[in-house]
């Protein structure tokens, strides 16, 4: 729950080698260095949906520039593209059962008030969660596959009810009334049962399964921690659910409706991500966090085998889906140096096909970098884990400046995989380091709740004593190291420039808070569930808490800013609103800081558009090259 909150760039790194030597006295590798135009003609792909014969995979992709809807035959990897949007991004849901109709979702502008809209054969679509302000979420079919569930807070819009919606007629009744602020995660088979959550904190919930035909509840969660629904089985007669309860790592749990029996069936020593059964039961998928890195474990339940496919080089898989044959599984694969693709592996065949080819070739993947899982000691003695990328040019004889990279949430992480800026940067000569500041998630609950009530402080230090590791490596141009981030690693940005205004030369905010008082009063209406969770971890703006965080809102104390700052925002975004932007900025100005503002009028809390990207990102390497790789630092 905790990286609910500001999760625009969970942001994402690579596998794991040795990290590089404070003494590399190597020469410097003559390489190719791109344009920003040239790095996102790379195209993204997301989603992955069987179509109802598993002849073709539903997926989005933003090879238009924006995102809409495409199918690629399986057979021979074809492409042809199902929805033509120019102003709004298109993300694919799912084909209707037994028809050729399909599911998308939609907002309008980022302001994240997804509708769920229906895609006939000749191309027109019907919005079947229409209102203003209005949220929908697609939610699963009904066992006989004549109906939709979906979730909308069409009623209030704080609470998200549960609604049925009939495929024939496409009209809908609400299936459960949530008047408490309650996450409705799962719905038994036979539909008589829904799983619950409450969140308490952001690291503590509470799970109930509802009997609402014999309005029973019964709690799950006898003892304090996380808890997440993971399904029910065929015959309902289990529940499943993700926990840390008693452990430092997450870990799945069989629970028995009837008696209440319980039964660990999958631990490690890594967080459990998520796990779900095939249409049969036949597999059973589990997704690990291992060290920044998705490990995938699918077991054959009739042998309890694991399944063993072919094994794609430096690659994380992002996404997993087993057709409902469970002839075919559809993989998400990105690598440290490339973007993701789409794969489809045969069970029968033992076959792995390549669906996708989403690098541009303008781009030779040996002038980009594969990134190192690194850790460093913190001021306090704690082990900081991070994901470091060095510029292949970088020597003792060719030294090169550096940036420290904050990760969005509170409580997300940087993880193994493929982001074009940071390829960017670093082709153009800045090493990154991608902090794991304490508080970040993956590395046990205790290293989570390290900084519950105290951001801005130690979990600022962590970044600080990043720099330093920087720093200690001959390579780096010690006086040249800058701070970057999106989203809650914009605030951190802004944190470190207002409250350690001597540690770093720039610092580069994207998307980033810098008045908790206002974002945690502004935070959307449909986040209501998580409101107290939210304030347990940050603090209340309604209470005393407030003076703390007026203490480490960067806008009340811009006067102590020194350094070069830039900072890009969407106006649509209803996270960090743009006031914040507005404000920090003109503060700055005030005192005659050097600052540059990037305005996106069209986007929300991130990105959705290319042409924004390039826009955005290019600048950065030129606000960069200007205020850190090309002056020399003054002396406090």
């Amino acid at each position: 729950m905790k990286n609910i909150l500001l999760s625009f760039m969970l942001l994402s790194i690579i596998a794991c080698q040795n990290p590089a030597s404070k003494n590399d006295v190597k020469k410097p590798i003559e390489i190719a260095h791109y344009s920003i135009e040239q790095f996102y003609k790379n195209k993204i792909v997301r989603g992955g949906a069987f179509n109802n014969d598993e002849t073709k995979l539903l997926v989005s992709s933003n090879e238009t520039g924006i995102f809409n809807v495409f199918e690629i035959s399986i057979e021979n990897g074809k492409k042809k593209q199902l929805t033509f949007s120019e102003k709004e991004s298109f993300f694919v849901i799912d084909e209707v059962p037994n028809t050729n109709l399909l599911l998308y979702t939609a907002d309008k502008g980022g302001d994240e008030n997804n509708h769920i809209y229906l895609l006939a054969e000749d191309g027109s679509s019907t919005d079947l969660t229409p209102g203003e302000k209005v949220k929908a979420n697609f939610g699963g079919w009904s066992e006989n596959q004549k109906s939709m569930f979906y979730f909308s807070n069409q009623r209030d819009t704080k609470y998200f009810d549960m609604y049925k919606m009939n495929l024939e007629d496409w009209k809908s009744k609400m299936m459960y009334k949530n008047d408490e602020g309650l996450n409705i995660e799962d719905i038994s088979h036979d539909e008589s049962i829904f799983s619950i959550s409450k969140s308490i904190t952001t690291s503590e919930d509470k799970l109930f399964l509802l009997d609402h035909k014999n309005n029973k509840t019964t709690e799950i969660s006898d003892e304090p921690g996380s808890f997440n629904g993971s399904g029910f089985s065929n015959d309902d007669k289990y529940f499943y659910f993700i926990t840390d309860v008693g452990k430092e790592f997450k870990y799945l749990v069989q629970y028995e409706i009837s008696t209440g029996n319980k039964e660990v069936i999958y631990e490690t020593n890594w967080d459990v991500m998520y796990s779900y059964l095939s249409e049969t039961e036949k597999y059973r998928i589990i997704g690990i966090n291992e060290d920044g890195k998705t490990n995938l474990i699918i077991t054959d339940n009739a042998t309890g085998k694991i399944i063993e496919f072919p094994e794609i080089p430096d690659g994380d898989i992002k996404g997993v889906n087993i057709s409902e044959s469970e002839n075919l599984m559809r993989l998400t694969v990105g690598t440290s140096k490339s973007t993701n693709n789409i794969y489809v592996y045969n069970f029968q065949t033992k076959t792995l096909q390549q669906l996708t080819n989403t690098m541009s070739n303008e781009l030779d993947a040996t002038n980009l970098v594969s990134a190192q899982v690194v850790r460093f000691k913190s001021f306090d003695g704690l082990e900081i884990p991070a994901i470091y990328y060095k510029p292949l040019t970088a020597t003792a004889q060719n030294k090169v400046p550096a940036l420290v990279w904050v990760h969005g949430g509170p409580g997300g992480q940087s993880r193994v995989g493929y982001f074009s800026l940071i390829q960017f940067l670093v082709n153009n000569g800045y090493a990154i380091l991608a902090v794991n500041n304490r508080g970040s998630s993956g590395y046990g609950k205790t290293f989570y709740k390290m900084d519950d009530l105290n951001h801005g402080d130690k979990d600022l230090k962590d970044c600080i004593w990043g720099k330093k590791w920087l720093q200690n490596h001959n390579y780096i141009d010690s006086n040249k190291i800058g701070i970057i981030g999106g989203s809650y690693g914009g605030y951190m940005t802004m944190a470190a420039m207002t409250f350690a205004p001597d540690e770093f030369n720039v610092g580069v905010n994207i998307f980033g808070v810098t008045n908790w008082l206002r974002t945690l009063k502004s935070i959307p209406p449909h986040w209501e569930s998580f409101r107290k969770a939210l304030y347990t971890e940050l603090g209340d703006p309604n209470t005393k808490d407030s003076t703390r965080l007026y203490e480490i809102s960067p806008l009340f104390h811009a006067e102590k800013v020194k350094k070069p700052v830039m900072v890009l925002q969407g106006a649509n975004d209803p996270r960090v609103l743009q006031v914040e932007s507005d404000e920090i900025v003109a503060a700055m100005r005030k005192n005659n800081i050097p600052v540059e503002y990037v305005l996106f009028p069209d986007e929300g809390h991130g990105f959705r558009k290319k042409e924004n990207e390039i826009k955005g990102y290019g600048q950065i390497l030129t606000f960069l090259d200007k205020y850190l790789k090309e002056v020399k630092p003054v002396k406090p």
